[in-house]
């Protein structure tokens, strides 16, 4: 049965006989010598022999057997403690006795070397081991911390003083290892806490935080500790990442606000601490004692419940009986939820109790007394040097640099940021107190925050938003909470220095909140941290500081834009990536090579511009406060209130602001009208467990929640008498923006939509000659960006319209052959021997997207001929084939297309066809400027000048022939002498660069009549007399012209046919017909030249107030054209026929162009007459006989 029964162990016999064998080996307790210890012969090759155990055969073959026989054999008590202890302060230099003594600390190194659990390396062995071995670690620590004899952790840093006395330059790489193994050790001792779930051995006080910083204050590790750290950088560079992991692990969970509290105000923070804590426990046994049971109910007593849905559940105990309420709360007690097993959490969501921050440490008043002078002599001497270095090597990624150590280093931020700030806030209270004990009235000593300066400066605040981005990104939210720890602190450090009375201090605060608040990104992060909280994934810790982060940073920003009424952000939009090419040399000499950046940009600029593609706009708070007020960002604060009885004060006044901002000040009450939000107000303060109202601070508060809560319910009782049927229903769910906006206004909200824009058109550059060769450009930049879809769909359009257009050519030939006679050649004819256009129909939604936003799809059915009907802007636009593209040239078209698609023509020099194309309106300014500056060297004197001259000249300037004239002789006489041809050119381009320059001078000076002139200050009673019977005569005869052209048109009409077709854009780009203009008994004397601009002044003012009159005909196919005349009051006076040529032929086409209008309105019937108005001095004026 014994055999049976017995398990074999897990370690290797002979492994564990080879440990027990070494350990002997090395030494022990002496009879002869009154029991001291006593080093073996072989003692330093046995303790490196175990090293060599560790080394080889735990850490390679992934074992923990070698280190439970050493746990089991008393190593690290027994033997490597004694040994450390009998090295005496005087015998550093003896070399044995150190080489001992270091590999003593080299076995102490890994056996405390903290465990780290991950399920892809975890085996049965750690599993049986890691227990057991983590017990023995905290024995370890506490052998170590508490030795009878000897100082152990200062004799552990004597062994790294002869590496450390060393010069940086001649330190060998052995001293550095020395100084990094008595680092890691120190470490280990500040790591090593009570597992939890284990077994305690012996009294757990003997290794909690406060011994440990007692023992670090009594052996001088701070000291080690503070020189390593100050002269980092100078002395030291290796070792910064063991000084921060050994700093993390000594402060992380202390609350560095308490630390510098003073004696009396500590006390009084724990006495209101312990009354809240015996408070709750009052509070929970009576709640436990009204269920509890008693000798009445010990028979007991089961009900049965009958719910809705028919049916029973069991209620048990006496209390249930007469009370319904109570009945339902107990059958709610009852019910279990099953939490799903989530399998696949991340490294992140594991108990990491190694690198935990949220739990706080409480401390003694020894401890909290030697940790603070140690925090008060590390931040004036050794805070910048160390947190310098760190962030540089941080920052370029150091191989010794490991993720956790960027947590630890923005955690640590944060504690000594906040310390810091307490530290000053103790200091003032005590000048305070000094000052009005001793009455005296000397001004106080106004400190700076240089000491902190190395946290507070672009750098840090550049890594710390990538560190907050990288970790949200991949979903490290420890990393995270460090994070959001960091930034917080840094807005509190900030807001001190912002009201401090150093003028230096103010103006870096001013700064650094200017970089802060600049970034839209920051905000939007900040929204992003808030919006995303998920229970199931974050602790309590993480919603603490995201909430945190989010009130002092709403705060903050609010103060700063109302300080700064111009607050600019800064924001970063993606922009489309556009194609990238090459620029050949040959675009430099085509003139329209430039014009292609305008089309598809540059692609270094490109490149460039996707990198920082940011704009600056005036920042919005109430915008950017309204993006709080969410579902998401509620559901956030409400789960956070849920705590309510756990919660501080400050952090009930956080959630309470908050509120009070979404539900008032943004007037966004809607968003907390939902059942569960509703009855977590309800019990907060009235509930069978409301908030504590011992304190007055806890009074106070509760009066602000109380106050809260009362106008909330008002609000959602006066909205139920309003929205009483929605608002009922919605009261379950969450709210949407849609469905806030109906409950507040009644009616949904109105979206209008952008109208879509079209692209720009493109054309083939001039340099490409041919239909087919553009044809095939158009093809080819289709083929290379994959698009033959849209090809096969195009050569299906064009098939299809081939077979129906040739179907009509030869019904219309047959139609024409069976006649027998040619039709004459009318209007009527032809439009019934035109061919009936083709629509091009697209067949689902991409092809008809294409038509309106691809614009190459757009140049190549250009280039077909096929036209659009209606604006370019129109996404509905239709395309048609017209009536002028024949069957044969659909046919050819078609084929250039089949042919062009499977073999596409290749250019010189490796140009794609992309390259040959160009946006129109790029060409028509390549145009303009090409005709602008295609004058030869010596210029016309044509030039396009800033601004017209000074109106129209009345007869025909001699200057240009005369200069013409003086050129021929100029260059005569230069081809005749002897002078040099490249000192003529030269003098020719700076005399034409002269005179442009005079001409140019000379424009500028003019003041034209045309622009400044004083005719309203003018009175001419009898020219306007005359102006308006001239004007009362062209009236008359042209009532009389249009009587005469209705009368006639309708006679010629009776006889039509209504039943003619429409074409629609057959006659778009015809231009409009003039009104022929009357030519008045023109015998009046001539008047001056000034007579004659007042009086085409005077008639132009009119014009621009009088309304144009439009007439719509009836044409002889039925379409309507819509025509404009120009009054006579706005045209240019005939003068006699006795006037300059010039003139008079002006004259001539005026009349001939009148009677070629009359004789075209002759067949025309109008539709319409609009009323004529009243025009007198250029104002119209509304007559008294049209009512």
């Amino acid at each position: 049965m014994e055999g049976e029964n017995y398990q074999r162990s897990p370690i290797d016999p002979e492994v564990r006989a080879h440990i027990y064998s070494l350990v002997s080996a090395v030494g022990g307790t002496s009879t002869d010598l009154d029991g001291r210890y006593v080093l073996g012969d072989d003692a330093l090759a046995c303790l490196k022999d175990l090293k060599k155990w560790l080394n080889l055969y735990d850490n390679r073959l992934n074992r923990l057997d070698v280190a439970r026989c050493m746990a089991e054999s008393n190593l690290v008590r027994g033997d490597l403690l004694e040994i450390l202890a009998q090295w005496q302060d005087g015998e550093t230099d003896n070399k044995l006795k150190y080489k001992v003594a270091l590999a003593c600390v080299e076995l102490l190194v890994p056996l405390t070397w903290p465990f780290e659990i991950e399920d892809a390396r975890m085996t049965k062995n750690h599993h049986t081991h890691m227990p057991y071995l983590q017990l023995a670690q905290v024995s370890y620590k506490r052998e170590i911390l508490h030795h009878d004899v000897a100082k152990i952790l200062r004799a552990a840093i004597r062994v790294a003083l002869p590496s450390m006395a060393e010069e940086r330059s001649e330190r060998a790489t052995r001293d550095e290892g020395i100084i990094r193994i008595v680092l890691y050790f120190l470490r280990n001792i500040a790591l090593i806490s009570q597992p939890q779930g284990l077994p305690k051995e012996e009294d757990e006080a003997e290794v909690t935080r406060s011994v440990t910083i007692d023992a670090f204050h009594d052996q001088d590790v701070f000291n080690f500790l503070l020189t390593m750290s100050s002269s980092m950088g100078d002395e030291f560079s290796q070792q910064d990442v063991m000084v921060l992991e050994t700093l993390f692990h000594l402060l992380k969970g202390i609350d560095a606000s308490k630390l510098f509290m003073d004696q009396a105000k500590l006390e009084n923070a724990q006495m209101e601490e312990f009354k809240d804590i015996l408070q709750k426990e009052k509070d929970m046994l009576s709640g436990y004692a009204k269920y509890a049971p008693t000798r009445h109910n010990r028979f007991g007593t089961m009900i049965w419940v009958k719910r809705d849905d028919e049916k029973m559940s069991t209620v048990s105990g006496q209390n249930v009986i007469g009370n319904a309420d109570s009945t339902l709360v107990k059958l709610d007690k009852q019910k279990k939820w099953n939490k799903p097993k989530q399998s696949n959490r991340s490294k992140a969501e594991e108990p990491l109790t190694n690198y935990e921050f949220d739990r706080e440490v409480p401390l003694n008043e020894s401890a909290r007394k030697h940790l603070r002078a140690f925090i008060e002599e590390f931040l004036d001497s050794s805070f910048n040097p160390l947190f310098t270095h760190l962030r540089k090597a941080i920052e370029r990624e150091a191989e010794r640099v490991l993720p956790s150590h960027s947590r630890q280093f923005f955690y640590l931020i944060s504690w000594f940021l906040q310390a810091e700030c307490a530290r000053r806030a103790a200091a003032r209270q005590t000048r305070a107190t000094e000052k009005a004990q001793n009455n005296s009235t000397h001004e106080d000593e106004i400190e700076s925050f240089g000491l902190v300066a190395s946290v507070l400066n672009q750098e840090t605040f550049v890594l710390l938003n990538r560190y907050m981005q990288r970790s949200q990104d991949d979903k490290s939210w420890l990393d995270l909470n460090a994070g959001m720890k960091c930034f917080t602190q840094v807005l509190f450090t900030v807001q001190e220095m912002a009201s401090s009375q150093n003028d230096e201090d103010l103006e870096i605060a001013e700064n650094i909140q200017n970089r802060i608040f600049y970034e839209q990104t920051t905000h939007d992060r900040i929204l992003s941290i808030l919006r995303n909280f998920n229970p199931a994934q974050h602790s309590f810790g993480y919603l603490d500081a995201c909430t945190e982060l989010a009130h002092v940073f709403l705060r903050m920003l609010e103060r700063y834009s109302k300080e700064n009424v111009d607050l600019q952000v800064r924001t970063r939009r993606r922009i489309r990536k556009k194609r990238q090419r090459q620029q050949k040399a040959a675009d430099s000499e085509n003139p329209d090579g430039g014009d292609q950046d305008e089309v598809f940009g540059n692609s270094d600029d490109d490149l460039q511009e996707a990198q920082r593609t940011s704009s600056e706009r005036k920042f919005d708070f109430s915008r950017f406060a309204a993006r709080f007020a969410t579902q998401p960002c509620v559901d956030t604060f409400v789960h956070f209130l849920r705590y309510y009885r756990e919660l501080s004060i400050d952090q009930l006044k956080r959630a309470h602001r908050f509120f009070y901002r979404a539900a008032f000040k943004m007037e966004q009450s809607l968003i907390l009208f939902r059942l569960d939000i509703i009855v977590l107000f309800h019990r907060l303060v009235r509930g069978r467990e409301p908030l504590f109202t011992e304190s007055a601070a806890q009074k106070a508060i509760f009066k602000e929640w109380e106050e809260l809560v009362k106008q909330v319910f008002r609000r959602l009782v006066k909205k139920m008498e309003e929205r009483k049927e929605t608002l009922g229903v919605e009261l379950l769910f969450s709210k949407m923006p849609g469905t806030m906006y109906y409950l507040e206004h009644g009616y949904e909200r109105e979206v209008i939509k952008a109208k879509p824009r079209a692209p720009a058109e493109l054309e083939v550059k001039p340099t490409v000659e041919g239909a087919e060769a553009r044809l095939g450009v158009a093809v080819g930049i289709l083929v290379d960006q994959g698009k033959s879809d849209l090809l096969k769909w195009i050569k299906d359009v064009l098939g299809k319209a081939f077979d129906e257009r040739t179907g009509w050519e030869e019904m219309d030939k047959a139609r024409q052959e069976s006649e027998g006679v040619a039709a004459p050649e009318t209007a009527e004819h032809q439009e019934q021997t035109e061919a009936p256009s083709i629509v091009v129909m697209p067949t689902n939604d991409e092809q008809r997207t294409a038509l309106f936003k691809d614009n190459k799809l757009r140049l190549l059915i250009s280039l077909i001929g096929i036209t659009r009907l209606g604006d370019s802007d129109d996404p509905d636009a239709s395309w048609i084939i017209p009536s002028s593209l024949s069957a044969a040239q659909l046919a050819s078209s078609l084929d250039l297309i089949k042919k062009f698609e499977f073999d596409p023509p290749t250019y010189e020099d490796g140009t794609a066809a992309i390259d040959l194309v160009r946006s129109r309106a790029a060409g028509d300014r390549a145009g303009r400027t090409k005709a602008s500056y295609d004058d030869d060297s010596e210029g016309s004197g044509e030039e396009e000048f800033l601004f017209p001259a000074g109106g129209p000249t009345n007869r025909k300037s001699d200057a240009l022939e005369e200069l013409k004239k003086k050129r021929m002789i100029r260059r005569k006489r230069t081809n005749g002498s002897d002078v040099d041809e490249e000192e003529r050119d030269a003098k020719a381009e700076e005399r034409g660069a002269k005179r442009q320059e005079a001409e140019l001078e000379k424009r500028r000076k003019i003041k034209s009549d045309l622009f400044v002139h004083d005719s309203d200050e003018e009175e001419d009673e009898e020219r306007d007399r005359e102006f308006f019977r001239k004007e009362e005569v062209v009236r008359r005869k042209t009532a009389d012209a249009v009587a005469r052209a209705l009368m006639e048109a309708r006679k010629s009409a009776s006889g039509r046919e209504n039943s003619k077709k429409r074409k629609v854009g057959a006659r778009k780009g015809k231009s409009h017909k003039k009104r022929k203009t009357i030519d008045d008994n023109q015998n009046e004397e001539d008047e001056s030249d000034d007579g004659l601009g007042e009086r085409q002044s005077t008639g132009s003012r009119s014009s621009s107030t009088e309304p144009v009159d439009r007439m719509e005909i009836d044409g002889s196919d039925g379409e309507l054209e819509e025509e404009t005349d120009t009054p006579m009051s706005s045209q240019q006076l005939v003068p006699d026929e006795e006037d300059e040529p010039s003139t008079s032929y002006r004259a001539s086409r005026v009349k001939a162009k009148s009677t070629t209008s009359k004789d075209q309105y002759e067949d025309d019937m109008p539709m319409t007459k609009p009323a004529r108005r009243m025009v007198r001095a250029g104002f119209i004026v509304d007559s008294d006989s049209d009512e």
